[in-house]
């Protein structure tokens, strides 16, 4: 049998190398101990060929931002006469009871829209039609593309019964549901301005089939993202189907900071009513709005105080 030198304990071969190699040193870092190496000794050689030194990154504190484009379709004239024939707000026109109303809820609204992370995009829809909706959402968005520093993209999302492009006198084109169908389709081609400087208006676009399950997807978020990145004073109104209808609403309401639930005083009934309500659940922040109120006596608001062809 062969000789072999003594080792110091009896334990492991972990604990046997440990009383030769100092591990723990090593693992905090300790240097290695000095070697005397002579003063004419060659330079060892190299293990491998050094490589160049790897250039520095380039540090910026500057971080892209998106900024969601100008629309730049031709502005077409809106129809103001067919505005005052149907009794809508009309831009310049002298200042009415109307008027003051819908200043009273767009005052609330910004106030709302400030900092709200589900964006500055408000949703008009109601239980059933006839209630008025589409009448407040063109009413709001004349009210609010009234203010400073302020750009409003009315959408026409009432795939089954669109309307506000022609209400307003415009010529329509592609919207909303192509751009969400068809990929090779721009929203931001779809958006037709208007001689109002601050409105814009996206139509409907072609019905689809599929329209409610177009605006769940995630696509949807993405394209409303892309009209408003970068631009906090662009507001987005949409005009939704009625509730109790068609199913587009309540999706609707999943992307928007506010839902106006538009019922008119003298027609919707409270079971309408209730049952609307329900299908906002868990989205937007649910405010009633009460179209159609008949005043009496002296309870009407602002009735007395504009003279007839007063400017405010």
């Amino acid at each position: 049998m062969n000789q072999h030198s003594p080792i110091k304990g009896r334990g492991s071969l972990i604990e046997r190398a440990t009383e030769i190699f100092d591990f723990q040193a090593a693992l905090r870092g300790r240097a290695a101990p000095a070697v005397d190496v002579p003063a004419d000794a060659p330079p060892p050689p190299p293990m491998f060929d050094p490589a160049p030194p790897a250039p520095a990154p380039v540090m910026s504190d500057e971080v892209p931002i998106f900024r969601a484009q100008s629309w730049t379709s031709p502005a077409q004239p809106v129809d103001r006469d067919r505005l005052t024939e149907a009794g809508f707000l009309v831009p310049g026109a002298p200042v009415t009871a109307m008027s003051e109303e819908f200043r009273l809820l767009k005052r609330g609204l910004l106030t709302h829209l400030q900092d709200n992370p589900r964006g500055n995009r408000i949703l008009l829809c109601s239980p059933h039609s006839g209630e008025g909706k589409t009448f407040c959402a063109i009413n709001l968005a004349l009210s609010l593309a009234a203010e400073q520093d302020r750009e409003i993209l009315l959408v026409d999302a009432d795939f089954g019964n669109p309307g506000i492009p022609e209400t307003l006198g415009l010529q329509a084109g592609p919207g909303l549901m192509d751009a969400l169908a068809d990929p090779l389709v721009a929203i931001e081609d779809c958006v037709l301005r208007t001689d109002i400087p601050s409105l814009s208006v996206l139509p409907a676009g072609q019905r689809s089939h599929a329209d409610t399950e177009y605006l769940a997807s995630a696509r949807t978020e993405m394209l409303l993202q892309r009209l408003t990145e970068g631009r906090p004073d662009r507001i987005i109104v949409f005009d939704s189907p009625p509730l109790l209808a068609a199913s587009p609403a309540a999706v609707l309401a999943s992307h928007v900071a506010v839902a106006l639930l538009v019922v008119r005083a003298d027609k919707t009934s409270e079971s309408a009513l209730r049952e609307a309500a329900a299908l906002l659940k868990g989205g937007a922040q649910v405010q009633l709005l009460l179209n159609a109120v008949r005043y009496t006596g002296g309870a009407r608001r602002f009735g007395s105080y504009y003279g007839k062809g007063e400017a405010g």
